[in-house]
Parts: structure tokens; C-alpha cells; sequence
């Protein structure tokens, strides 16, 4: 992970960081990033007036390293991403304040996971293309009834 990190610097010492400290940023950095993903907590941090401070936007910019491959492959909430684009736009930064657009967005956020959940699910289940059928995919689709498992009874 000392790779990854590279050579930081601590600009408040004005020393190059340890590999313990670089570790250390990389783990709160990562952490924040995915912190991005959630709606509820940019409208908190856009009604406590984060996203005004200029400093703050700054390190908005610097984290968009994270879109970086070798970054990306870290993160376990991939929308983060998205999330941190967006706050690149004093607009979307903007909006935020309001808690019925973060809900908005929080609902819509939702809906396109069971989206893809259910079409994930559907073509995981569905026989292959090819003639080739799978013995098990029939057998699993006559066990269920309703959507759920019928119990046999043995």
C-alpha cells in the first residue's frame, strides 16, 4: 500500500511523510472519498457551509485522484465517484443545502441499486444463449413459486 501512496509530503512540517503517515492518509482519504457517496452526509456538510470554504473545494479537487485505476480498485461504493465529480460544480454544491434534493437524490440512488439488482439477478438465471441450457437453471426456476422457495419436505 506504501506503493500506491508514493512520496507524500507534509506541507504543515514541511518534511516528507513516513510511510506509517502516508498509510495513514491513504486509509482517512479513502474513507472520506466514500463518505462522498452518501446524500445525507453532503447535505450535512453543505448546511454546516463546507462547501463554501475554498479550501475545502480545493481538497475536493485534489481528491479526484481517486478515479485513477490504481485508486479506484480500493473502493467498495464506486458512485462515490460520480458523487465527487459532481461536487466540482458550485451548482450541484449549491443544491445540496436543500434536504429534499439530497433526499431526492438518496431515492434515486436506491432505486437505480435495485435496478441493477434485479437485472443482475435476471441474467444470472437466465439459460445461456447458445441452446446450451443448464440442468440446475430449470430446476431452480421450478422450486420457485411466487418468487420464493417452495420447501420440500423430505
Amino acid at each position: 500500500m506504501a506503493a500506491i501512496a508514493g512520496k507524500g509530503w507534509n506541507y504543515v512540517a514541511g518534511v516528507p511523510e513516513t510511510e506509517e503517515q502516508q498509510k495513514l492518509r491513504f486509509q482517512v482519504e479513502l474513507e472520506f472519498v466514500q463518505c462522498l457517496g452518501n446524500p445525507n452526509y453532503l447535505n450535512f456538510l453543505a448546511q454546516r457551509g463546507y462547501f463554501k470554504d475554498s479550501t475545502f473545494i480545493n481538497y475536493l479537487k485534489y481528491l479526484l485522484y481517486w478515479k485513477e485505476p490504481d485508486y479506484a480498485k480500493y473502493l467498495k461504493y464506486p458512485m462515490c465517484l460520480y458523487f465527487l465529480d459532481l461536487l466540482q460544480y458550485e451548482h450541484f454544491r449549491r443544491e445540496l443545502v436543500n434536504a429534499q434534493c439530497s433526499k431526492f437524490i438518496d431515492d434515486q440512488q436506491i432505486l437505480l441499486w435495485q435496478h441493477y439488482t434485479r437485472r443482475r439477478s435476471r441474467l444470472l438465471t437466465t439459460p445461456a444463449v447458445n441452446g446450451n441450457v443448464d440442468p440446475n437453471v430449470n430446476n431452480q426456476s421450478s422450486n420457485h413459486s411466487n418468487g420464493h422457495l417452495n420447501s420440500k419436505i423430505s
